[in-house]
């Protein structure tokens, strides 16, 4: 009988070992299952993440392209009435037997010296008939100063409201007046006045000046010239060639005609 006793406890032992290692295999198995779930989870997140972030950078740069399209749609590319198709203004007879383009900034100092230089003699020269020239205003500067794009816009709605002779006298007075590269540098208001002195109206150039209505073209301008080769300036073009004088002087003499 006792030998029976200990064989039945044996077997009750052993069912309840079997039950407990049954409930470990199913508690491990549930943990496993809960662990895959949540590097599942993890992994769903991940990609949420990263779609989200491409997402985000996509919409960065499509709604940045559409900005600066819409910015840059913004800026009036027109030119002004009386302007050349090269982004300039003609003065004097365009069949004159000598030819002239300047590429200038009414900031730079050069442009400056060369226009104390050679002025009246190139403007004898047009009134003689023998020379015409083109003006073609750039930004060239606009790193130093937003005078420099500004004096270009304002040149061109001079042009655009008063006509070629004003914006030839306007031209000069902006040159008579020119700021240091260090400043200070002439306001808008300046600007205006001295379109007024020019012979323009305020009422027609005021509104032009303030909101520079002309920075598209005048950008186009730059842009142009960039294309065209001219990385300095004064630039200056005699019968389609670049002058080839080595100061000032040299080339003042070239462009009407007298160089040695």
């Amino acid at each position: 009988m006792a030998q029976k006793k200990t064989s039945h406890r044996t077997a009750e032992e052993k069912a309840a070992t079997q039950a407990k290692r049954d409930a470990r295999r199913a508690r491990t198995e549930r943990a496993r299952e809960q662990a895959e779930e949540r590097r599942k989870a993890a992994r769903r997140k991940e990609q949420l993440t990263r779609f989200g972030l491409v997402a985000g950078v996509l919409v960065l740069i499509v709604g940045g392209y559409f900005l600066i399209s819409t910015l840059g749609s913004d800026k009036p590319s027109t030119p002004p009435n009386g302007a050349s198709g090269s982004y300039g203004v003609v003065i004097g007879d365009a069949d004159a037997p000598r030819q002239v383009v300047v590429y200038e900034d009414f900031l730079c100092p050069f442009c400056g010296q060369l226009e104390k230089t050679v002025r009246d003699r190139l403007d004898a020269a047009v009134e003689a008939g023998e020379v015409s020239v083109e003006y073609r205003p750039l930004p060239f500067l606009e790193r130093i100063s937003d005078y420099s794009p500004e004096s270009a816009n304002a040149f061109a709605v001079v042009l655009d409201a008063a006509g070629p002779d004003v914006a030839k006298a306007f031209h000069d007075l902006l040159f008579d007046n020119q700021p240091s590269e260090k400043g200070p540098f002439p306001s808008k208001d300046d600007l205006v006045d001295l379109a007024v002195e020019a012979g323009a109206t305020e009422a027609d150039v005021r509104p032009g000046i303030e909101d520079m209505a002309f920075e598209g073209w005048v950008d186009a301008a730059g842009e142009a010239a960039s294309k065209a080769g001219v990385n300095s300036t004064p630039t200056v073009l005699i019968d389609g060639e670049k002058a080839t004088g080595q100061t000032i002087e040299d080339i003042a003499a070239e462009m009407v005609g007298s160089a040695g």
